[in-house]
């Protein structure tokens, strides 16, 4: 079985993650690809669309949001996402039972004795009026059923895990600063969540959304481990889907013996095709899709992904920090800098200041190692 090394890998995720060319392609259809982007800082999925595509307009993100054909919502490992509307609704019944055990795993203790199922009807109940809601608003309205319980474990259960729920704009929108405010899925997008396949609907237990998301995930994450596919999603059992669809898809091995999946015409570019700077978004998903991260981000600095950093490839690997400071991209190496790799951060730095500037300013600093 062929191995992959580490460059080799990271050169395929640039590809499949649109980084190693920026692509001709729509915001919506950018999402899709992406199986969604990580949008719990709410700005941080238009600089990822903006390293990623030829011609990005944060304007057009902003509308997508507006005209419901993205939503923001709890999926992935319970996290807020910016998602097509046709990939939430197809997809979250697939992750009810995960972001249930997330929450369960915060605040179990709060919501001992609590039924489930009871609190999910009092919360649907609450908002089958239309009226968007905070989490405050939606757990007073039902809290004087449970009586001593934490307000903060009825509404995170409530929100990100009983009822499929849509952040509604102005949260998530450019430029704009807006609370959350909540609004079931099934309201906002006028259709409900597919149903979850049963036994009747699905008898060879195949776990057909399971397939659809192991294509799509090795379309813009492969080659992967299942490691790296729970790793992103936060699902188990996976096997069955993985099984269903093997015959399909190619294998090869990392440097550590992992077995890897992949679509067999899916791009491995070779491993000394240039990769070009890149300024990456908090949380991105270029880093945190994966279980072992080696392949984009050395061991030393795999804390900066967990811990909101924006972080900058140099040849392909996450070789400093940036941040914005008095009206400028301020990039902090992580190792020691070529000349000719300062000069390109420091290109790539006026880009993007002048993308989050409306091109009113294009001010950069690469500061010494």
């Amino acid at each position: 079985m062929t191995v992959l090394d580490t460059r080799t890998l990271g050169r395929a995720t640039l590809a499949r993650q649109l980084l190693l060319d920026r692509a001709d392609m729509s915001a919506l259809d950018a999402v899709a690809h992406l199986c969604g982007l990580q949008a719990q800082e709410p700005q941080e999925p238009f600089i990822g669309l903006w390293s990623r595509l030829r011609a990005f307009e944060p304007g057009t993100l902003s509308d997508l949001l507006v005209e419901r054909r993205v939503v923001r919502t709890h999926l992935m490992r319970r996290t807020v996402h910016l998602v097509t509307a046709d990939d939430v609704l197809a997809w979250r019944a697939r992750h009810d039972a995960m972001l249930r055990q997330r929450v369960l795993g915060v605040y179990r203790r709060d919501l001992d004795g609590v039924d489930l199922d009871e609190l999910a009807a009092a919360g649907r109940e609450t908002m089958a009026d239309g009226e968007p809601r905070t989490m405050a608003e939606l757990t007073r309205a039902v809290a004087d059923r449970w009586p001593g319980v934490a307000p903060r474990a009825l509404g995170e259960m409530l929100i990100a895990a009983l009822v499929p729920m849509a952040q509604l704009p102005p949260r998530g929108l450019w430029r704009t600063k807006g609370g959350v405010r909540n609004l079931p899925l099934s309201t906002w997008l006028g259709r409900e969540p597919d149903p979850p396949d049963t036994a009747d609907s699905d008898p060879d237990g195949s776990d057909r959304v399971g397939q659809v998301l192991l294509r799509r995930y090795l379309a813009a994450y492969g080659p992967a481990a299942t490691a790296d596919l729970r790793a992103w999603s936060g699902l188990a059992g996976l096997p069955a889907a993985v099984a269903a669809i093997r015959a399909e898809l190619v294998s090869f091995r990392d440097e550590r013996g992992r077995e890897l999946l992949d679509l067999p015409d899916a791009p491995r570019p070779d491993p000394d095709t240039p990769a070009p700077v890149r300024f990456l978004p908090a949380f991105d998903n270029a880093i945190l899709g994966f279980q072992d991260r080696g392949r984009i981000i050395d061991d030393d600095h795999r804390g900066l992904s967990v811990a909101g950093e924006r972080v900058v490839l140099v040849d392909g690997r996450v070789a400093a920090t940036w941040t914005v400071e008095e009206n400028a991209v301020v990039a902090r190496p992580l190792r020691r800098f070529s000349r000719a790799e300062r000069a390109e951060v420091a290109e790539e730095g006026r880009a993007m200041a002048a993308f989050l500037s409306d091109k009113a300013g294009e001010r950069v600093r690469v500061e010494a190692f």
